[in-house]
């Protein structure tokens, strides 16, 4: 998960609005507790829905991840009011959003696809939208790893051990007979 959260994050950055991308940890909700972040902020978030276990550990992954928009503004976005544009801003954000990932392959997944898209509630001036897509990953974390080495001398020995074997209490039994 840490390589693709850093791989997407990168594809991220290169949409120049976005100020800031972390994980996604219910930030927007808990603001007076968190770290001060600069908007619009985009956080990931990750979560298994499927693992197909292949063979040494290996599992395919069929993962929702999903993408948190956050842009605070105070602009109006009624129609025909002042500052309609800047407020309406995020919905572009939004839109590069999606063009950025979908339909994407990276080095840590395949087949980024879009499957949802809503607002969240955040009780504030600020705009939360959620855009929540599907792809597939292969996690090799818990494959066990192997190192190869070349050598000079190799001693095999055949040898068939002969099992010792010990009857206790029988002894009594032959002297009486």
């Amino acid at each position: 998960m840490k390589n693709l959260y850093l791989e997407l994050a990168e594809l991220l950055a290169t949409i120049t609005e976005i100020k800031w991308i972390d994980l996604w940890h219910n930030q927007v909700n808990f603001i007076e507790d968190e770290h001060e972040f600069p908007t619009p902020a985009v956080f990931l978030s990750f979560r298994a829905l499927n693992a197909d276990d292949m063979a040494q550990n290996i599992q395919n992954l069929e993962l929702q991840v999903e993408v948190y928009l956050y842009f605070e503004t105070f602009a109006d976005t009624y129609k025909d009011s002042v500052n309609q544009e800047s407020a309406l801003a995020f919905l572009d954000i939004l839109n590069k959003i999606y063009i950025k990932l979908q339909g994407t392959e990276g080095t840590n997944y395949q087949n980024m696809r879009r499957i949802g898209f809503n607002a969240v509630d955040t009780g504030g001036a600020g705009n939360l939208y959620q855009t929540v897509f599907n792809c597939t990953s292969t996690d090799f974390s818990a494959q066990k790893t192997y190192l190869e080495a070349e050598t000079d001398e190799l001693n095999i020995i055949n040898e068939i051990l002969e099992p010792e074997i010990t009857i206790t209490g029988l002894e009594s039994m032959f002297e009486r007979n």
